[in-house]
């Protein structure tokens, strides 16, 4: 795989819209194949809540960013539940039809908020990931996405001032910097596959990975969704 030039330290404000189309084209046909019991397994990475719970609070996320409503404590725990609550007498299918319309329109919305935003379209990334988990799909945190995916958790962490690291991906040409890099700390080395890089990012299990390193840096450390 060639390396994106959104690996560059530079925004591109276009990446999270890019980042929701690819994953749009992957996941909704993929949901619309599925039977409805389907959508009440557990999904092991949110506990207590099944793949149509992550699914709702995926669609709201959305519609609140595309209908721009961001009351004070949105997308806290008690929010995302009154969100997934609201949508309790829909149809999986109605959710769905939700999930598709926000990764298509959120995308400018997202490029216009000059990055307070673009960890959403990350989350909505790795939730994706978890609901493939949970129905035994390969490749739950790969797929096509998953270049613009670290270029964008490249932004995201260092936006926030994370804790720096360079990591040598298999699945890009050229290494990826994560975090400040401000210099008061040496970046961390991870050497491994990019779809582990964002399991430990995004504190998901690691069910069993194999072949990766890390040093100068605790895992609990890159977590960047808490938890």
């Amino acid at each position: 795989m060639t390396t994106p030039a959104d690996l560059h330290d530079v925004r591109d404000p276009e990446l999270p819209g890019r980042l929701l189309t690819l994953e749009r084209d992957e996941l909704v046909p993929l949901l619309r194949s599925r039977t409805d019991a389907d959508f009440a397994l557990p999904v092991v990475a949110c506990p207590g809540w099944t793949v149509r719970d992550v699914l709702a609070h995926c669609s709201s996320a959305l519609s609140r960013v595309v209908e721009q409503r961001f009351e004070k404590g949105v997308f806290s725990p008690e929010s995302n539940d009154r969100d997934i609550a609201e949508r309790a007498d829909w149809s999986n299918a109605r959710v769905v039809d939700e999930l598709e319309r926000g990764m298509t329109e959120a995308g400018p919305v997202i490029a216009r908020a000059g990055g307070a935003l673009d960890a959403v379209a990350l989350g909505e990334w790795v939730h994706a990931g978890d609901v493939r988990e949970a129905f035994g799909e390969p490749g739950a945190y790969a797929g096509r996405g998953l270049p613009e995916a670290l270029a964008l958790l490249g932004t995201v962490t260092r936006a926030r001032g994370h804790v720096p690291l360079h990591a040598d991906l298999d699945d890009l040409d050229e290494p990826l910097k994560l975090g400040e890099a401000s210099g008061e700390r040496p970046p961390g080395r991870y050497i491994g596959d990019g779809a582990t890089l964002v399991r430990l990012y995004a504190g998901r299990p690691l069910d069993g990975a194999v072949g990766w390193e890390l040093a100068g840096v605790e895992a609990k450390e890159l977590n960047i969704f808490g938890g």
